[in-house]
């Protein structure tokens, strides 16, 4: 069983997009996503550009569907797709569940919306060395009205990505620090994903899904809210209009991927953070990143994943 993973916000790099696989499968979904929000998407890698929230997520969701084309053309066959946050989106589109101008327009209305909602003074950071229990402890007790805390992105036993307001989490890193946590970092991420800050943000994106036609997947899709497969429209539905105001249950979701008898991961681009998390919970299992791995690498670890 292969499972094409996608990436969400703070694993890009300037100048990404241009290592992309050079396919004509690259090519069309670069026209396509140019065509449809109206401007250059191949422009919106640069470093200056990157500092928009809506710039990040639009620029994910291409790469990861000229990914998923690419390898298709090449006749490499997935059987399930997980999307961490708005990688969610791009997970969908490779499920067959959305059409990518929707996507292309969804993301970049949850994007406008999130920067809109918090434009300076929140962000995230990874926690490595603690468990989540006693991360939650430190938010409720750092955590204040004004300046909140949150558990956003549950991705490991003791890798934890919190969100909130910059004060906040640079108390919340430190207080870490003190307990013995191996690693905090401030992640390239200038809005509070995943959090009840955002449930207006959530509200908008649900209307939004009422105006668009949403199928059930064609392959194992497995939703990060609920670290549950996906099996028809309505929970795709609920998966891409809530998740961004819910905690990510990565570590759930992958586990669930290798229940079902995945062994074969692809990491989308950009970056490597998923196949790193994968490959730490499950030493047994074979996982590429695309930003790491020419195609032809790709393509040739999909050919020997028959037997998984």
């Amino acid at each position: 069983m292969i499972c094409l993973l996608f990436p969400g916000q703070g694993a890009q790099t300037p100048g990404f997009l241009q290592s992309l696989p050079a396919t004509p499968a690259t090519a069309e979904v670069l026209a396509e996503a140019s065509a449809v929000l109206e401007q250059d998407v191949s422009a919106l890698d640069t470093a200056a550009a990157l500092q928009s929230t809506v710039a990040v997520q639009i620029t994910a969701l291409v790469a990861g569907v000229a990914l998923a084309r690419s390898l298709a053309g090449e006749g490499s066959e997935i059987d399930a797709v997980a999307g961490l946050s708005v990688g969610s989106f791009t997970a969908a589109v490779a499920a067959g569940a959305i059409t990518f101008s929707d996507a292309l327009r969804l993301v970049k209305l949850r994007a406008t919306l999130m920067e809109a909602a918090y434009p300076t003074g929140y962000g995230m950071a990874a926690i490595d060395g603690l468990t989540a229990s006693r991360l939650q402890n430190l938010c409720d007790a750092l955590g204040t009205a004004e300046a909140p805390l949150y558990l956003a992105n549950l991705n490991g036993p003791t890798e934890i990505v919190a969100t909130g307001a910059d004060t906040a989490l640079d108390a919340l890193m430190a207080a870490a620090q003190e307990l013995g946590a191996r690693r905090t970092q401030r992640l390239p991420v200038s809005v509070p994903s995943h959090c009840s800050l955002l449930a207006s943000v959530s509200d908008h994106l649900i209307e939004a899904l009422q105006e668009i036609e949403v199928k059930r997947p064609l392959i194992t899709y497995i939703g990060n809210r609920r670290a549950r497969a996906l099996y028809d429209a309505a929970a795709v539905c609920e998966e891409l209009g809530t998740n961004v105001s819910h905690p990510v249950l990565w570590s759930d979701s992958t586990r669930l991927l290798y229940e079902l008898g995945a062994r074969t991961f692809i990491e989308a681009p950009p970056g490597a953070a998923l196949t790193g998390l994968i490959t730490t919970a499950f030493p047994d299992v074979r996982a590429r990143a695309a930003a790491q791995t020419p195609l032809d690498g790709l393509v040739r670890l999909a050919q020997t994943a028959g037997g998984d």
